[in-house]
């Protein structure tokens, strides 16, 4: 008997989806095979086509048997179980997370220190003074729920690639979206771990999903479900229409973070225009991506007259966005421009250090 799976086209591996065993009279054979999915999003499993002989070899026959099933390809979430189990152990630092402490007197235990003669007499861990042979304190971590505003950009300049590679050496290119999605996950789920309220929204030339924030392990769920199969969008991004929903619908203080690329003039104008007056009401967060390309063309020396003006256009747009950077910076909004290979952890340290300050 031969049987042919239909697997999606966008796994790798599908020639093994081919297989052949003899079954016995009467009997049973279990055929596996392995294909692995390149891109997260939705796809779907076909029929089985399956050949089998005639008794005595004569002709063979062959059918087609529905068996199509939808299957959910997620985002890579190993990171997330990393940070899951490093904060139990309070070993964040070896992903390059800040863990800042709020040092208050709150009701969760956090953590346990040298005594201070400024501490409080009831702050004193006895049981753990008399193990330790000097006075030892506890430290606990204030109860307190922020809310936490994220929004995506999904618009045509998100749809450019990227440069990574992973601490093994290989590299390849990635799409911005796709590096901005992992990021925002990420940075989603240490603040569910930090027991603020997690919100999403997703635009592009309109809103395309809006999820209100909330705490807790389910909610995040949610949050993923929103962005596992999200692309990008052939369309400019508007921020005004985007923007102004999102002051619409949050009306208590948030820290909006903003993941979005800044490509044009045009987008220029419009982040200057509706990004600041979200403060003071909120704290807004400018995130995005710097083009290594740009950046490499600066650091050449020229050797010729295309070299010359290849770095002077390289020039005219690091200086554009450096201002741009400069006059939200001005407005209130707290900027981050980093590399691709550091935006996560750069997003989420700048939310933990807010966040020990309530964010101010």
């Amino acid at each position: 008997i031969t049987v042919r799976d239909e697997p999606p086209f966008l796994f790798s591996g599908t020639a093994s989806a081919l297989r052949t065993a003899t079954v016995p009279p009467r009997g049973a054979v279990e055929l596996m095979y392995m294909v692995r999915p390149l891109k997260r999003g939705d796809y779907s499993f076909g029929s089985l086509n399956i050949r089998w002989n005639s008794p005595m070899n004569l002709w063979v026959r062959q059918a087609v048997v529905p068996a199509a099933v939808p299957v959910k390809v997620y985002p890579n979430l190993h990171e997330m179980r990393k940070v899951e189990l490093l904060a139990r152990r309070d070993q964040l630092a070896e992903m390059g997370l800040r863990n800042v402490r709020l040092h208050g007197e709150g009701t969760m235990f956090e953590s346990l220190r040298e005594y201070t003669p400024d501490d409080p007499y009831r702050s004193i861990n006895w049981k753990a003074t008399a193990r330790r042979g000097h006075p030892i304190s506890t430290d606990y971590e204030p109860e307190r729920s922020q809310r936490v505003m994220i929004a995506l950009d999904v618009g045509r300049m998100m749809r450019s690639p990227i440069h990574v590679h992973d601490p093994g050496g290989v590299s390849w290119d990635m799409a911005k979206v796709d590096f901005v999605i992992n990021s925002v996950l990420l940075f989603s789920y240490v603040a569910t771990l930090k027991g603020d309220q997690v919100g999403l929204l997703v635009f592009a030339d309109r809103v395309q999903h809006y999820v209100a924030p909330r705490a807790g392990g389910e909610h995040f769920r949610k949050l993923l479900e929103v962005m596992y199969a999200l692309e990008s969008q052939p369309v400019e991004a508007d921020y005004g229409r985007a923007l102004s929903y999102l002051g619409l619908q949050n009306k208590k203080r948030s820290l909006v973070v903003l993941f979005t690329d800044l490509s044009g003039s045009r987008a220029s104008e419009a982040l200057l225009r509706y990004l600041p007056p979200l403060f003071p009401r909120h704290l807004p967060m400018l995130v995005t991506i710097r083009d290594p390309a740009i950046d490499q063309e600066t650091g050449q020396q020229p050797t010729d007259s295309d070299k010359v003006y290849r770095r002077m256009v390289a020039e005219q747009l690091v200086a554009e966005r450096r201002l741009l950077l400069e006059q939200l910076h001005h407005r209130g909004i707290i900027t981050l421009d980093v590399d691709a290979e550091h935006v996560t952890m750069a997003a989420i340290n700048r939310y933990l250090q807010l966040k020990a300050r309530e964010l101010a």
